[in-house]
């Protein structure tokens, strides 16, 4: 088994910290995973990107070749990523975002990841912890007591409920999106 990631968006929407939070996990339940990280010098606002390799073997290569889940934050993630896809790729997009051109893939997750943080849990700043609850949800890869472990180790004191929240949330968009589709 080996999964790659690409996560993207706009700074200042924790696409690293989702990426270093998902290897983590993994790495914790026993796979070999790597991640890298790719972003504008802007300390928020520029492009974004995170990749994410998992595999129970070695990975000798660090950069993701053909992303198995590709998930956009922001509609110039989406512009540069959301395209030119394999029929097998897994696309997770906010729901604001206007898919320009065909992605090449019909499996296509549109879920209002930003709005959810903004309006039902009320910090924006969620929508990269509900979009690793979505991931959970979509690939079945961890439990979610694994990757609300490796949440809690990386977020600050104090924000540990809002947090365990925004999992549950994107557990529940997905949840939703299947029933509805």
């Amino acid at each position: 088994m080996k999964l790659e990631f690409n996560f993207s968006g706009t700074g200042g929407q924790g696409v690293i910290l989702l990426g270093v939070i998902m290897a983590e996990t993994a790495i914790n339940e026993g796979y070999n995973a790597l991640q890298t990280q790719c972003y504008g010098p802007e300390a928020r606002g520029g492009a974004s990107r995170c990749e994410v390799i998992i595999s129970q073997d070695e990975i000798y290569y660090p950069k993701a070749q053909k992303p198995d889940y590709i998930l956009c934050l922001s509609q110039a993630a989406a512009d540069k990523f959301a395209k030119g896809l394999t029929p097998d790729t897994v696309l997770i997009v906010d729901s604001l975002i206007d898919l320009v051109e065909d992605p090449g893939t019909e499996k296509i997750y549109k879920l209002p990841i930003v709005d959810t943080a903004r309006n039902k849990l009320g910090k924006e700043i969620t929508a990269n912890i509900i979009s690793l609850g979505a991931i959970l949800e979509i690939t079945q890869l961890f439990t979610k007591e694994a990757l609300l472990e490796s949440v809690l180790d990386r977020i600050p004191k104090g924000t540990e409920e809002i947090n365990i929240q925004a999992i549950e949330a994107g557990i529940e968009l997905v949840k939703n999106w299947n029933e509805n589709k």
